[in-house]
């Protein structure tokens, strides 16, 4: 009996952390911020070279890697292997940021700060492999929360369940979750402040 309840644990767990990966987590946020804050047309034009530039190319990496033996897994679980992992998502996200400034004319604030959490964590690999899932969780909470504080603290209670299910799921300690949510924390608090100063 107590093995098939370890053994729904670990599924509801995995469900959870499957669904709620950084990608996944970014995309509805974005989505929300696009129903909320812009016209259709507008966010196509915002969403599209965010899922051409960052997005699928992220995906189409992993699942490379990953078939070619490169990664372990989608989660990239071993933390040697997680450096490659951080450099290319960071080459993505600057790709995006100068053609957006190119484009545009202005700096992508949302994307700058997911480069500032992509570069705290890879400093922080080189010593402990903290909770990406964890740390990305936390960060969109304050995006959520800079829009709407009440989905900001229902989506870091989210976080709080995703940075569970790592532990569950023994893809990270709890010094590890701790870890990446200590990073995003400080990353997030940073964007907050800065969001509140351009606004006034």
């Amino acid at each position: 009996m107590e093995e098939k309840q370890s053994s729904l644990l670990h599924k509801i767990s995995k469900v959870i952390s499957d669904f709620f990966n950084p990608l996944v987590s970014l995309i509805i946020f974005f989505i929300y911020m696009s129903i909320r804050e812009y016209s259709l047309k507008y966010s196509m034009l915002y969403f599209l070279p965010v899922l051409l530039m960052i997005i699928i190319p992220v995906v189409i990496w992993l699942v490379w890697n990953v078939k070619t033996g490169r990664y372990t897994n989608m989660d990239v679980s071993n933390r040697v292997q997680r450096k490659t992992l951080y450099i290319f998502i960071a080459v993505c996200v600057i790709a995006y940021l100068l053609f957006n400034y190119i484009r545009n004319g202005y700096i992508d604030f949302v994307m700058l700060f997911i480069l500032v959490l992509l570069f705290a964590l890879q400093i922080s690999n080189l010593f402990i492999k903290s909770s990406m899932h964890t740390a990305f969780n936390v960060f969109v909470a304050a995006l959520f929360f800079s829009l709407n504080w009440k989905m900001g603290f229902a989506w870091l209670g989210i976080a709080i369940l995703v940075g569970i299910t790592r532990i569950i799921l023994k893809r990270h300690t709890v010094k590890e979750v701790f870890m990446g949510a200590g990073i995003a924390f400080l990353v997030s608090f940073i964007y907050l402040y800065c969001n509140i100063q351009f606004q006034h």
